[in-house]
């Protein structure tokens, strides 16, 4: 048997999810700077928008992943993972960085993926396109709008984990060596290893050299906590920062002691820690 080298998946996405929230929160404070110098309001976005665009495009990526041959995607996948993670960099880097070289730099590293995508590679742009995507619709939607958004998902995360609709996308998308999520792997090597040459979803779960953590279980939190600080202030979105790394605890210890490893809806625990923060701050703190 080979010997595992690493740390537990949990503090692989503890991690992750604490420096998303440190970096998201170095760029939202340069974007408010930013709209507050050019006078700059940004729309407030009503809850029924962001359901309608996400289930929306739940619906429309489960039937091509239905009906459209694997081999007849890759390319076309592959380069929208490209466009998302160069855009997601490109809006952290152009804070602070020229816009030609934020701009070269973003391309540039997007490419490396698409033509080598290790692990770590993986994990980072992932990381970096979720602060950049909450950097900016963290001003449009308030922190309730926000909550109330994260709840109707989180149900939605359960009853596609119920029924195996989660993971049949994702094995789906493991073939076009795409993945919206984050990868750990079990050992330390691993973690250059290249996505095009694995099969991430093959044998079972206990088999596997490593654990998956959906994009949105760092995203829909990170959301809420950029929204809170635009709302309320550092002190209240680092609250809500702290209850998010505390429901993410709290995935982990329901799937080793309850559910014994096997896969689970990860939002939902996190929805919940989410929502006792917001309480907190909303009534007590703010």
């Amino acid at each position: 048997m080979k010997r595992l080298a690493g740390l537990h998946p949990f503090y692989w996405s503890g991690l992750i999810l604490v420096i998303s929230q440190a970096l998201a929160f170095f760029v939202a404070a340069r974007v408010k700077d930013f709209l507050e110098q050019q006078l700059i309001s940004p729309p407030e976005v009503s809850l029924g928008l962001p359901l309608i665009y996400f289930f929306g495009a739940v619906i429309v990526l489960g039937l091509v992943l239905f009906l459209v041959p694997i081999s007849k995607m890759k390319v076309v996948f592959r380069i929208l993972f490209v466009l998302l993670f160069a855009w997601g960099m490109f809006i952290v880097l152009s804070f602070y960085l020229h816009i030609i070289a934020a701009s070269l730099i973003s391309v540039g590293v997007a490419m490396l993926w698409f033509f080598r995508p290790r692990v770590w590679l993986h994990d980072l742009l992932l990381m970096v396109s979720l602060v950049g995507m909450v950097a900016v619709f963290g001003f449009m939607l308030a922190p309730w709008t926000a909550l109330i958004f994260m709840v109707v998902i989180s149900i939605y995360d359960v009853l596609a984990v119920r029924f195996g609709y989660m993971m049949w996308m994702a094995e789906k998308l493991s073939q076009l060596e795409t993945i919206p999520a984050f990868v750990f792997p079990k050992d330390i090597a691993d973690w250059n290893l290249d996505l095009k040459e694995m099969k991430l979803m093959e044998g079972e779960s206990s088999e596997r050299w490593f654990s998956l953590l959906g994009g949105g279980d760092i995203g829909f939190p990170l959301l809420l906590v950029i929204s809170v600080f635009i709302a309320y202030g550092f002190t209240c979105s680092l609250i809500m920062a702290a209850f998010s790394l505390v429901g993410l605890i709290a995935v982990y210890l329901i799937q080793a002691v309850f559910l014994k490893g096997k896969p689970m809806a990860a939002l939902p625990p996190i929805t919940f820690a989410c929502l006792a923060g917001f309480l907190l701050v909303y009534f007590v703190w703010s």
